[in-house]
């Protein structure tokens, strides 16, 4: 068995390495948590949250490693921080909605009949989280698994490997028990062993499509059911009545941020022909405006891609758009920091069109393309040209007509002026090849519980 290396994008070094679980050792952990579960469950609610708002607050504590360690393990300029703000935002807002969700629905309450709906933990669940945002999209099912009662095994990208180790420090240190949280390291084929064999009562997922499509194939014939994130495309439409600035300020910003590794990352916009000049030429000056470089250097504005490979698929997507006719508009001799390697300059290309890869399928990179477009129809129609459906934002002045637009596209989420967003109130899913399942909002618990309905008589 090979050890997994995690090789830091921000000098190529390694920067840990772990040796995966023998399927024996995966098997015992995974039994450890069945075996927890019950008593977790049987704990009180409010203490539930209690240990695992401490967990959180430990996690806090710890910011300054965290931050390093983010920064060295998926290359994010240390200046954005840890992701805390939608931690914390997220954890808050799934612990005090998690009695109402929670209870217990009555039908009758008589001297006849006590008819009512419970919700129950599904067991054990298990958690593969990626590496762009490695503790917010662990988080997104992590507390609220917990908090309903079930026992969570997470499994984190090999890029970001010492995330769940912290994670699960911060945890137990707070008094969340070893075996009801656990961290493991796991080759493919154990992972898909663990699934096939019906070790967990749930799947959460967040990665690419053809990850998806694994997971799938491992719990087939099982019943287990599964959530899964999955790869996106998303889009931005830009109408006439636009507030111009706003709009290139946030869909740019949704494009490029994090080197462009974001799950609802904004991946190829549509503006109204009136505005589409002015549009491009903004977007132009506020990628100039970025600054690549070692993301430890507080000037720096766009760090590495996670890997070197990653930044090989956006070069390759781009040379491929322009020999079909993309113009591109940034010159990477602005972004000497760009080595051919994990360091991409940014990139805008206009003259696209939809049998571009670019345009097609998932760049998950600092790269965006921009159509002109003539009126609502065709950019709903393109918006909806596309295998995947996570998220899409407009831009207009009204609410109705967002909602009215909003209402045609293949989509999971749609924004009026804003993008890239995860609120915690609302249910974060796609559609198509996005995936399937919901996670935050009182839906969030839904998918760590089963229904279980309690029908009793007097006589």
């Amino acid at each position: 068995m090979k050890p997994i290396q995690l090789i830091s994008p921000v000098d190529g070094s390694v920067y840990a390495e772990r040796m995966p679980l023998s399927q024996d050792a995966a098997i015992a952990a995974a039994t450890a948590a069945k075996a927890a579960q019950k008593d977790w469950a049987a704990r009180p609610l409010e203490d539930r949250i209690a240990l695992v708002k401490a967990g959180v607050a430990r996690l806090n504590e710890m910011k300054d490693v965290v931050v390093e360690e983010l920064t060295w393990q998926m290359g994010r300029p240390a200046r954005f921080g840890g992701e805390y703000g939608g931690v914390n935002a997220r954890t808050d807002y799934m612990c005090d909605i998690a009695a109402s969700a929670l209870a217990p629905l009555m039908v009758e309450d008589s001297g006849a009949f006590r008819r009512y709906l419970a919700r129950e933990a599904l067991g054990v669940v298990f958690i593969i989280a990626p590496w762009n945002y490695p503790y917010l999209t662990a988080i997104n099912t992590l507390i609220p698994a917990l908090v309903a009662g079930n026992t969570v095994v997470l499994k984190h990208a090999s890029q970001t490997l010492l995330v769940g180790e912290r994670l699960a420090q911060a945890f137990h240190e707070a008094g969340v028990p070893a075996d009801v949280f656990q961290n493991v390291v796991l080759d493919h084929a154990t992972t898909e062993h663990l699934i096939a064999h019906r070790y967990f009562n749930f799947v959460n997922f967040t990665g690419s499509v053809t990850g998806g499509q694994a997971i799938e194939r491992a719990a087939a014939g099982t019943f287990t059911p599964l959530g899964l994130e999955l790869g996106g495309k998303d889009p931005g439409y830009v109408r006439a009545d636009a507030n111009l600035d706003a709009a290139v300020d946030t869909l740019m910003d949704g494009a490029l941020f994090n080197a462009g590794q974001c799950c609802c990352g904004i991946e190829r916009i549509y503006v109204h022909e009136s505005l589409y000049d002015a549009f491009v030429e903004k977007a132009v000056a506020w990628t100039n405006a970025l600054k690549l470089g070692n993301p430890f250097d507080a000037a720096s504005t766009l760090g590495p891609m996670a890997h070197k490979r990653f930044a090989q698929l956006v070069r390759d997507q781009i040379a491929e758009a322009i020999a079909q006719g993309a113009k591109p508009l940034i010159d990477p001799a602005n972004f000497p920091a760009d080595d051919g390697g994990a360091y991409l300059a940014p990139q805008v290309l206009v003259n696209v069109t939809h049998k571009m890869r670019v345009m097609m399928e998932e760049s998950f990179g600092p790269v965006v393309g921009i159509m002109k477009v003539k009126d609502d129809a065709e950019a709903i129609a393109l918006m909806n040209d596309s295998p995947y459906g996570l998220t899409a934002s407009i831009w207009t002045q009204d609410y109705d007509t967002a909602a009215a637009i909003g209402a045609q596209i293949e989509t999971g989420t749609v924004f009026m002026n804003r993008a890239d967003y995860l609120d915690p109130a609302l249910c974060w899913t796609g559609c198509k090849d996005t995936g399937r399942g919901g996670s935050l909002s009182y839906l969030g618990f839904m998918s760590v519980t089963r229904p279980k309905s309690y029908h009793l008589k007097k006589v």
